[in-house]
Order: C-alpha cells, then structure tokens, then sequence
C-alpha cells in the first residue's frame, strides 16, 4: 500500500497486516496534525519502506515525550510516518495514504483530553460538497 505527502516528493509503502488504526485525542496530536484528533495506523517497522523523498523529510523530536517524535514533509508540511521511540513501530498518518488501507478505526484514545470544542461528527449535517455551490 502506498502512501505520499501532499506535493508528492515523498512516498514510503506499508505491507499489511497492521497493527491497529486509531484515533488520538491527545494535545499533542491536535498540535501536530492541526485537527480535532490524530487518525493513525501503526505498522511494523519491517513492514514500511521509504519509496521517495526520504531526504525530504523533517522530524521532531518532542524531548519530553515519551513515545511521540513526528515527521514532515519539508516541502509541503504534511504529516508523514513517524518510528514510535524505543518501540519498533511506524505510526502512519492514514490521510497520506493514496489507497483505502482496508482497515477501519478501532478506538480512540485519550478522550479524556480531547477538545472541548469538539463534536462527533456523526452529529453534524453532511454535505457532498461544500454548500451553497
């Protein structure tokens, strides 16, 4: 399965089967990735490959953190697959991937830290495009 960032310079592939698909609350996502939660795969690191661009890609290291590094892009910005610290993991934005990964999410994590101005979006109305055009 391939995956990519939003200018293309960079591509990787994952191998399933995947470990879990989740959603992640947690500020530090939501600071990352600019949105209400994280929507991230995990995979093994044995199962990914940088295919592209591996030269274009930026990393942060939250010194604090725990598990959390994250990756971009240097070109366009877009979140891309992160190695988990001291857990031989990948964590992949779902988003960057240019194929249905065949998986569907399976829990969320860290609701207790989740916005405050955040609503399921189950709740809200639909549209198939953006409205009034």
């Amino acid at each position: 399965m391939i995956g990519s960032c939003l200018c293309g310079s960079i591509k990787y592939e994952i191998d399933p089967p995947f470990k879990i698909f989740q959603y992640c609350h947690c500020l530090r996502c939501r600071k990352f990735t600019g949105s209400v939660h994280s929507a991230n795969l995990f995979v093994p690191v044995a199962q990914f490959r940088w295919l592209e661009g591996q030269e274009q890609v930026g990393k942060y290291d939250l010194k604090e953190a725990k598990y959390l590094t994250t990756s971009f892009c240097k070109q366009c910005g877009s979140s891309m697959p992160w190695e988990v610290k001291g857990i031989p993991n990948m964590v992949v934005p779902v988003g960057t991937l240019d194929e249905d990964p065949k998986i569907k999410p399976q829990q969320n994590i860290y609701c207790a830290s989740q916005a405050s101005w955040y609503v399921e979006s189950s709740e809200l109305p639909k549209y198939a495009e953006l409205p009034g055009e």
